[in-house]
Parts: C-alpha cells; structure tokens; sequence
C-alpha cells in the first residue's frame, strides 16, 4: 500500500511545486514590464527628439507623464486591489500595459503620445503595488523572500533589455548616417524609436496569460468570508497541513481584532493600534529613503554623468549598459541570500556600502570642480534681441570664455571644457544639461522661452505655482549661472564608473531586493493594500523631486553636492534599517503582525 499511495502524493507535491514555479514566472514577468516602464524611454528619446517637432517642454511631459500615471495609479491601486482582487488588477495593469503600446508606436502627434505614456505610467504603478502585494499573501514564508526578490531580479532585466535595445539602434542609426541621406536618416530615427515600443509587447501579452491563469489570492478571499476558496487557494501551492495552520492564523487574528474591538468602533480604533502605525510608518520612511539614496536619478542621468566625468560619448553608453548588468547580476545574488541571511542583514550591508560608493563618487567630482567657473556676464552679452541665445560651445568659444574669465581660469583646457547654463524668464528657471568642447558632434546649446516657460496654466501650476506665467511670456531672458569647468581624463571617468558601479552593486544586493519585501511584508493584511498604494506614492513623489531638482542643482552646485546629498540621505535609511527594522525571514504574515502588536519578537 505504501508504495501504491507515494505514487499520488508524489504527484501531488510536483504539481504543487510547478505552479509555485509558474507564480514566480507570472511575478517576474509583472517585474520586467515595471522594469521596461523605468528603462524604455532612455533609448527612444534621441529618435523621438529629432523627429517629433515636440518642445522641450513637450518632451519633458512625455518623459514624466509615466511618473505622472504611476502616481495616480499608485494612490487607487489599493483601493481597487481591495475592491476588485489581487488577481483582476494583476490583468488589468497587463492590458493596460499591452493597450499603450501600439498607442504610442503609432500616434502621429502629442495628444496620443501624452495618452499612451500616461497609460504605460498607470499600468506601472498598479504592477508596482499589486504584483508584490500577490506574492506576498500567496507564497509560504520560506519562499516568499525568493519570490519577490524574483520580481525585483526581472525588474533589473527589463532596465538591461531596455537599455541594450537603445544601444543596438545607436549602433543601426550609425550605419545609417554613414551611408543613406538626411532624409533617409530622418525617416529610419522616426522607425526607430517606435520599433523600441514594439518589441517590450511580447512580455506584456505573456503577462496577461499568466495572471489570468494563477489563483487568487487567499488572504483576500478568506477577508470577503470566502473560507472554502481561500483554503483551496492555499492547496495549490501548500501541502494540506501547511495550509490548514495558515488558514488557522487567518482566523486567530480575525478572532483577536473582534474580541477587543465593539463592531461600532472596530475601524477607527483598529487603525490607530501600534501594529498599524508602528509598521506603516516603518514602511513610509524606508519607502523614502530608498529613492533618496538617489537610484532613479542615478540610472535616469548615468550616461551624462559619465560623460562629465571624462568618458567619451560611446564609452559613457556602454558604461550604463554595464551599469544595468551589474544591477541585474548583484540582485541575483541578493535573490539567493534574502531566505538566508534575511532581510536586515541585507539592508544593512547594502546601505552601507552605499554610503561609502556616494561619498567616493562625490569626493572625485569635487576634485574637478573646484576648478570652475561662472561665466555668466560673457554668457549674457551673446543673449540675442529676441531674448533667445544659440551657443555651440568649441574649443574656439571656450577659449574665448576662459580668457574673459581671468587668470582662475588658466586651469582649464579649453580643448577639454564642459559648460551648462542656468536660465530664466520671469519666474521660471530652467537649465541645460553639461557640453563638452571635444564634442564635435554636439548640437549648439538653444535656450528659447518655450524651453523654459510653460505652455499653458496647467503646466505652470506644477512647475512653480507661485510663478506669474504671463509676466514670463514677455520677460527678458536672464542667464543665472554659466558654469564652464575641466572635463577630466578618461582614468578619472572610469574611476567615477567603479564607484557608480559598486553603488549599483550595494543597492541591488540590499534595498533592491528587500524593499517589496519590506513593503508587502511589514504592511498587517487589514491595511496592507491601502498601505502599500501610500507608501509607494511618497517614494514616487520623493523620485519627482529628486529628478525635477537634478539638472539644475548640479548645474549649480555641482555632481558632488548631489552625490554628498544622497549620502545623507542613505545614512537616515541606514540607521532606519539598523536599529527600527525587524527581521522578518521566515515568518508568516500572522507572526509579523503579532511582533508588532508586541505579542511575539522578531
């Protein structure tokens, strides 16, 4: 009999074991497509640049209005997560996905292209929440780490793919340019930068299949009083024994929360408990301060960043292509010690080594850019009567700006100078980014009013809205700074490369890899889902300032205060980790909650 019997249980368990593997694949399909979100841009931006006739404004609101949809969507994902399942707005953040696609790859103008992007940002923002907040509540404890870390892991992957399709039509516009004419030139950058859309479709509809064939989620199910169904939930991916303790916890703490709380006054005074605020704030601040260790930033202005600090334009390319390597190898890595060392052990390391790779990177910048200076009377003098300024910045024009400059400026190389203006028009200030005088094939810097003063009200509102936007329509054109500096060499460029490197490496090992889990795990299931939406809009909120903020704070200040900023930042977070985060490794949703209603320790 005994023999007779294995054959089923067997079975039983493989096919237990292959839709574990199937909730991983559908997790980390949710995590490329939030990957491509993040990455997809970067490469079609040049191409979409130079054949779309969009503004600079234009193209700024294109480039944000994913952040803009991710906001929105991010605030309701809860709500609807809680309304509609985990499971429906898993689908409906793919077809969102799936839908914006063609969008924006055929649209002929601003109006579509807006739509689709914004579409793109909704279904990124819903995924960032939902697919988490899935895996969380549906995956057994000893897995659940290795499960969202999964989900990071393909995150890293879709930011390479994105970033290795850019570069393989850099390289196809090249060949191009060499050998076709500027119309033939125009028309393939017009392809191109739609074919990049294309191609992140395929993991989009895959998407889709998957979330409509896992189950749903059981905790949700077992909340809306469906005990029958959540139990069989649990089935498919726990052996019976396992699934009957955890439905069992499920209704321990359901019995707790009613024998302490009157019906009347269950809500109120259940979310007021420590085992909500105490959590939930935890949440909010290393929300917080992993995008104020300035990775989105970092990744968003990498290849500018190398550029300035002494990479060639090719070189700089492939040192962000590298840089995403490292992000996706290092996760890897953090992928297979998360159920192992833990989460806080992890933390810990990787803020650590963060802080020192920011402070070294901000100590070489500062190295070069003490030598700079402010040209901004030179500057002024060019500014046109039309109050518009056309600059191409050449060894010739740097020459003639350092020798204006004085003898602070014999330093610097004007075979090797690099210049970024800071500019205003009334209340509105705006800047461009860094130019390098070796760059013969650089455009001429043009600062026009629709660089700088919005379009409509509506644009003023979020870009200052203490401005006067019809003063600014006829205001002069003000040059606040005109920063001209020392590019250094390439050995410099590699060094700041290493360091941006190790920070990807200390970031991917650590907080990349345990922020969802810290998100979806320290969140109590009553207030889980509503809790995730407002944390990850304070990260993305804090992710729209730091990138509004970039350009014209190191335009200012320069790349060192911007790094020694984000170091600050990430010694909060360290001390956050280090002496508030308890170590959730290996304990079940239940168990968490009760650590922080001070029933268990962690």
């Amino acid at each position: 009999m005994t023999a007779i019997n294995s054959t089923p249980l067997s079975a039983d368990a493989s096919a237990k074991h292959r839709y574990n593997i199937f909730l991983l694949l559908v997790a980390g399909l949710g995590g490329l497509l939030y990957g491509i979100d993040v990455g997809i841009i970067g490469g079609a931006l040049p191409y979409l640049e130079a054949t779309s006739r969009l503004t600079a404004a234009q193209l700024s609101v294109i480039v944000a209005a994913v952040l803009l949809g991710s906001v929105f969507s991010t605030l309701f994902a809860g709500i609807l997560a809680d309304w509609m399942g985990r499971k429906p707005l898993m689908v409906l953040s793919g077809v969102s996905f799936v839908l914006s696609i063609p969008v924006i790859a055929l649209s002929q103008g601003y109006g579509p292209l807006f739509f689709g992007r914004l579409l793109q940002g909704i279904s990124g923002g819903l995924i960032g929440v939902v697919v988490p907040l899935y895996l969380a509540e549906c995956l057994a404890a000893s897995s659940r780490g290795k499960g969202t870390a999964i989900f990071q892991w393909l995150l890293t992957l879709g930011i390479v793919a994105a970033a290795l399709v850019g570069i393989y039509f850099s390289y196809r516009v090249q060949a191009v340019s060499l050998a076709s004419d500027a119309a033939t030139l125009f028309a393939f950058k017009n392809q191109a930068w739609r074919r990049i859309f294309w191609v992140s479709l395929p993991p989009g509809v895959l998407f889709v299949l998957g979330s409509l064939m896992v189950s749903e989620s059981p905790r949700w199910l077992f909340r809306r009083g469906k005990k029958e169904q959540a139990y069989a939930a649990l089935l498919r991916s726990r052996s019976a024994e396992q699934a009957g303790l955890e439905l069992r916890e499920m209704e321990e703490t359901v019995h707790l929360a009613q024998q302490k709380l009157s019906p009347g006054k269950r809500v109120r005074e259940s979310l007021l408990q420590r085992k909500y605020v105490i959590p939930f704030m935890l949440a909010l601040v290393i929300l917080a301060c992993n995008t104020a260790t300035g990775i989105n930033s970092i990744i968003g202005y990498n290849a500018g960043i190398l550029l300035q600090s002494g990479l060639s334009d090719l070189h700089a390319h492939w040192g962000y292509v590298i840089f995403t390597i490292v992000n996706f190898l290092m996760t890897m890595v953090g992928m297979v010690l998360v159920d192992r060392k833990g989460r806080r052990f992890l933390f810990i390391v990787g803020t650590s080594g963060i802080i020192i790779s920011l402070i070294g990177v901000g100590i070489l910048f500062l190295r070069t850019e003490k030598l700079s200076i402010d040209a901004r009377s030179q500057v002024q003098s060019m500014v046109g009567a039309d109050q518009e300024l056309t600059l191409r910045f050449d060894q010739a024009q740097a020459s003639h700006l350092l020798a204006a400059s004085g003898d602070t400026a014999r330093q610097i190389e004007s075979n090797r100078a690099s210049l970024a203006i800071i500019y205003s028009y009334g209340d509105f200030t705006a800047a461009t980014s860094f130019v390098r005088s070796d760059d013969t094939a650089a455009v001429p810097i043009q600062i026009t009013r629709e660089s700088c003063v919005p379009a409509n009200k509506v644009e003023a509102f979020f870009k200052n809205p203490f401005a006067d936007l019809d003063a600014a329509r006829s205001a002069p054109l003000k040059i606040q700074k005109a920063v001209v500096g020392q590019v250094p060499d390439a050995n410099h460029g590699w060094l700041v490369a290493l360091g941006l490197y190790l920070f990807m490496a200390f970031y991917a090992f650590g907080p990349g890899v345990c922020v969802w889990l810290a998100l979806s795990e320290l969140m109590p299931t009553r207030i889980r889902s509503n809790g995730m939406s407002i944390a990850l809009v304070i990260n993305q909120l804090v992710s729209t300032v730091l990138a509004g903020i970039f350009l014209p704070f190191v335009s200012k200040y320069g790349y060192s205060s911007m790094f020694f900023l984000f170091a600050c930042f990430t010694v909060v977070y360290f001390i956050t980790v280090a002496f508030f985060l308890p170590e959730t490794k290996g304990k079940t949703l239940e168990e968490i909650e009760a650590h922080f209603a001070g029933k268990a320790t962690a």
